[in-house]
């Protein structure tokens, strides 16, 4: 009788979960994820293509035509533009995947920013924002020649985290952004005219002021170099076995002349010039020596011959 009483209880606890249950669930779930894949593949692709043909090059055009003579915001607009229509494609995509309700949660939020920017390296932090100073820098522009401890070149790009700058040899280096700001920039060229010093050394013997008129005449004849300010020679120091002289002229639009080449043309005809007229470029420096020497007096014996040569 118990068992007439019991047995259709005692039977379900032993069958809890009929079959085929969860088969419907299971499968629910799956179309639901791809449904918020697709959506999110779908907003951020539309999102970013659009921002990238569209937002891209329409904010590079406004900042270039409000600044013309500054290609670095130019380029620096390009690369910033970029980075935020990445980040709203992806929150765009994340809205599109119908997981909007995620980032209306403010906590949430701002612990994942919190993880991000405890995730990222101090360097790369202090590089970012160094990257913001150069860009807002009006003396620090793509296309200017600049020269820190570590080399010199033309500036090429300014990114996030480096600058790369291309070299005399026409190599392209990476720079850390923070160690630009954190060294003495030169910008030998950033100016209109650009001031070329030559040191010649004149041996002692020799007429200075003839050397000195000399100087600056070679300087003269080269159509490259500005009449005014007008090139002059000065005598510098005197020097162990000559007299240090000085020649300084000027040229015009610096990162136009090549100025390797004008110096090597100035070196050979100062050259040729003091062979025409007699003088001499400092002599060489004399060098001690050491050993032996054997000397042979005329007429006297040697010790080849067997004598003592004393």
């Amino acid at each position: 009788m118990l068992s007439e009483l019991f047995g259709p209880v005692l039977a379900g606890t032993t069958q809890i979960v009929p079959p085929g249950l969860f088969d419907g669930v299971v499968a629910e779930s799956y179309a639901d994820l791809a449904r918020g894949l697709l959506g999110f593949v779908v907003a951020a692709a539309v999102t970013y293509s659009l921002g990238r043909l569209v937002v891209v090059p329409l904010a590079v055009r406004i900042v270039a035509a409000r600044n013309r003579n500054n290609p670095t915001i130019a380029s620096a607009a390009r690369t910033y533009a970029h980075a935020l229509v990445v980040v709203v494609a992806g929150f765009v995509g994340v809205a599109g995947a119908g997981l909007w309700s995620l980032l209306t949660n403010l906590s949430i939020v701002v612990a994942a920013l919190t993880l991000v920017v405890g995730a990222a390296s101090q360097d790369v932090v202090g590089s970012l924002t160094s990257g913001l100073f150069l860009v807002s820098d009006p003396d620090f522009n793509v296309g200017d020649w600049i020269a820190w401890p570590g080399g010199e070149g033309v500036v090429e790009e300014i990114d996030f985290r480096v600058t790369r700058v291309r070299t005399p040899n026409n190599e392209t280096i990476t720079v850390p952004n923070t160690e630009l700001t954190a060294n003495a920039l030169t910008r030998p060229y950033g100016r209109a005219r650009f001031r070329v010093t030559e040191t010649v050394d004149v041996a002692y013997g020799d007429d200075v002021e003839l050397a000195l008129r000399e100087l600056t005449e070679v300087a003269r004849e080269d159509d490259r170099v500005l009449d005014d300010p007008s090139p002059t020679a000065t005598l510098v120091s005197f020097e162990g076995s000559s007299v240090r002289t000085q020649a300084e002229f000027w040229v015009e639009d610096p990162m136009d002349v090549d100025l390797v080449t004008l110096q090597s043309d100035f070196r050979r005809r100062v050259k040729s010039r003091f062979d025409e007229v007699g003088l001499t470029l400092g002599p060489p420096s004399g060098h001690e020596l050491s050993g032996e020497l054997d000397v042979a007096v005329e007429g006297e014996p040697t010790a080849a011959s067997g004598d003592d040569p004393r």
